[in-house]
């Protein structure tokens, strides 16, 4: 779980930070950017967006005390020639049907926990329950399976499922979208003159440490240097070499570590202080720093690779602090417990949105053109729905897990983008 950055994620946990936070980014990413077309002319995004007639339905649900998160409606027809309506990569060379079936398997894996009954016992939305999330994932699956094509999988839904659509930031669909990942950092397990800056373990005693708890500041110092000091002695679990990297690894809520021995190791969430998360990206422009308009991760770290001396003053104003544990190499996890999947797992407000649940995303992503270049594609992605963050939150908010390493960092960084959720549920539970 993450905490997003702005983009960087969500604050894993916190309530549960599992992973999401990675860049969802430093900054709480920028709100309310011009909204983008997401169809050709012919299309235009108004087939995207919740019908009228379907928000006018719903319109005493939005203004009792919960409001209803999701609307239900028929699947989208494809507009002739908008192949960005399917999910073709799912039929390309690229192993990623491999990929979303694991991803499928997770979540059943996940439905037949005590946690997802829990869950799901008092769901806001009426006709979503676990038993038919669970049996909607199983058929999406055999239809995967036996499908050729992406059009043969998308005409099979039209005939087999509903969607619910997330009403989104303004009650017509439109989400923000920003990105996550797992960074890659190297680490010693002692300290060095090079390595000074640690992560720390859980404290065994923090359930009994009086609240509100100890900020950042109050633990670590504002060099990050301090926490021998105070209640961190003896909690050091990793240390790096940048003063920035332990505290993209919080807001991320996961890191892979290169150890100086040469092996690798990864470390997770275990817990946090109490705290909302505070955008450091935001906290620039309030001071007339950097534009809000704008404003991605890359500059935020051009910033400070700029100015490193201001890194122990906006650090501190977050206030959050995530404890971490040693996973020994085992793949980032979501707030429900299991492994997330690049580029098929999404993070969102789990007080809204149904867990482990099948998802059908549409947005704007930056990918990698043949020239080494980024370039923005409007794609349609099958996706689950498997963590949640600290900056994640309401019904107009995705964060999107794009894996490991520099090239997911680099693209969940300028990943920033509105679209659309729709949850698959199959028209009969039968």
């Amino acid at each position: 779980m993450k905490k997003t950055l702005a983009g960087l994620g969500k604050f894993n946990k916190i309530l549960a930070i599992s992973l999401p936070v990675v860049l969802s980014i430093l900054l709480v990413r920028m709100q309310s950017l011009a909204y983008r077309e997401l169809s050709p002319p012919e299309c235009r995004v108004q087939k995207w967006d919740i019908p009228v007639s379907l928000t006018a339905e719903n319109q005493d649900a939005l203004t009792q005390k919960q409001k209803a998160p999701l609307i239900q409606r028929l699947p989208v027809t494809c507009c002739q020639g908008d192949t960005s309506c399917l999910d073709e990569v799912l039929y390309g060379q690229i192993p990623d049907k491999k990929a979303l079936i694991s991803a499928i398997a997770h979540s059943l894996q996940y439905l037949q926990t005590a946690n997802a009954a829990a869950a799901y016992q008092n769901y806001p939305v009426a006709g979503i329950t676990r038993d038919r999330v669970f049996k909607s994932l199983k058929r999406f699956r055999e239809l995967l399976l036996k499908t050729n094509s992406a059009i043969e999988l998308h005409q099979a839904i039209l005939r087999e499922f509903v969607l619910y659509q997330s009403v989104g930031q303004n009650s017509k669909g439109s989400v923000l979208f920003t990105a996550y990942y797992e960074p890659l950092y190297a680490a010693s397990r002692v300290p060095t003159t090079e390595y000074r800056y640690p992560v720390y373990r859980l404290p065994a005693d923090l359930n009994s440490w009086p609240k509100p708890h100890p900020t950042r500041l109050e633990l670590e110092g504002a060099d990050g240097l301090q926490g021998a000091k105070g209640k961190l002695q003896g909690l050091e679990l990793f240390w790096f070499r940048d003063r920035l990297e332990p505290y993209l690894a919080q807001i991320e809520g996961s890191a892979r570590l290169q150890l100086a021995d040469g092996t690798q190791t990864t470390i997770g969430y275990a817990g946090n202080n109490a705290y909302n998360y505070k955008s450091i990206g935001r906290e620039l422009a309030n001071d007339g720093k950097l534009p809000l308009q704008g404003m991605t991760m890359p500059i935020i770290l051009g910033y400070f690779q700029k100015h490193p001396q201001e890194l122990n003053i906006y650090i501190p104003r977050d206030r959050s602090f995530v404890f971490f544990q040693e996973n020994h190499g085992q793949p980032a996890q979501g707030f429900i417990n299991v492994p997330l999947t690049a580029e098929r797992s999404i993070a969102t407000d789990k007080s809204l949105m149904p867990p482990g649940a099948l998802a059908l995303i549409r947005a704007s992503i930056p990918f990698v053109n043949p020239t080494g270049k980024m370039e923005e594609r409007i794609v349609s992605r099958y996706v689950l729905d498997q963590d949640t963050g600290g900056a994640i939150k309401g019904a107009g908010r995705v964060d999107y897990f794009l894996g490991t390493g520099k090239l997911a960092g680099d693209r969940a960084g300028i990943t920033v983008s509105n679209g659309q959720l729709f949850y698959l549920l199959l028209k009969s539970q039968n």
